[in-house]
C-alpha cells in the first residue's frame, strides 16, 4: 500500500518538475480506488488507498505550494472537496453534502477527513491535475488542457494521466505569439 502514496506523489511531482506550477494554482484529482485494485470503476472503493492516494498527493501538492481539490463520484455529481479557504478566495459556490466511500468515493471521503474545514463545491477550473482510472476530471479543468503523460502509466491497476492547462492561442494568419526583435 505505501508504495501507492509514493507513485502519486512522483507522478504529480514530474508533471510539476515540467510545468511549474504558480503558487496559488489549483490541482484537481480525480480517482477510482477500485480501479487502482484492478476492479470495474465503482464496485470496490477503499478508504485504505484513498488514504494512500490522498497522502501523495499532499505531499506533492504542498511541497509544489499548490492547492489541492479532490473530485467526488458521479453520485454526488462530480462536485468536489477543497478546504474553505480556498473556495472562499477563488469565490466558488458550496453546496451541501459530506462525502462517503459510497456516494463521493472513497478518495474524496478521505480528502474530507484530511482537509482543514473541508467544503463542497460543484465546479471549480483548476490548472492542472490528475485522473487516476479514467474518472474525467477534464470538466474542473481550465481551457485549454494540455495532457501529460508521466513515467509511471498505472497506479496499481488503474490508468493514469495528468494535464496542464495553457492559455488561449488567439488571432489569425498574422498573429504572432513571442517578441521579435
Amino acid at each position: 500500500m505505501d508504495c501507492i502514496a509514493t507513485q502519486v506523489e512522483a507522478a504529480i511531482s514530474a508533471l510539476f518538475h515540467e510545468h511549474r506550477p504558480r503558487e496559488d494554482d489549483l490541482f484537481v484529482i480525480g480517482c477510482s480506488t477500485s480501479e487502482i485494485a484492478g476492479k470495474p470503476i465503482g464496485r470496490a472503493g477503499s478508504m485504505e488507498i484513498g488514504n494512500q492516494v490522498m497522502q501523495g498527493a499532499l505531499s506533492a501538492c504542498k511541497n509544489a505550494r499548490v492547492s489541492l481539490c479532490v473530485q467526488c463520484c458521479e453520485h454526488l455529481n462530480r462536485a468536489l472537496v477543497l478546504p474553505q479557504q480556498i473556495a472562499v478566495r477563488r469565490q466558488y459556490t458550496q453546496v451541501r453534502a459530506v462525502p462517503h466511500p459510497t456516494a463521493g468515493g472513497s478518495c474524496a471521503a478521505a480528502a474530507w477527513r484530511l482537509f482543514e474545514d473541508p467544503v463542497l463545491v460543484e465546479i471549480v477550473q483548476a490548472e492542472a491535475g490528475i485522473d487516476i482510472g479514467n474518472t474525467l476530471i477534464g470538466m474542473h479543468l481550465r481551457p485549454v488542457a494540455v495532457p501529460f503523460r508521466p513515467a509511471i502509466q498505472k497506479i496499481g491497476q488503474a490508468h493514469v494521466v495528468l494535464a496542464y492547462t495553457r492559455p488561449k492561442l488567439i488571432g489569425g494568419s498574422r498573429t504572432r505569439y513571442t517578441v521579435e526583435e
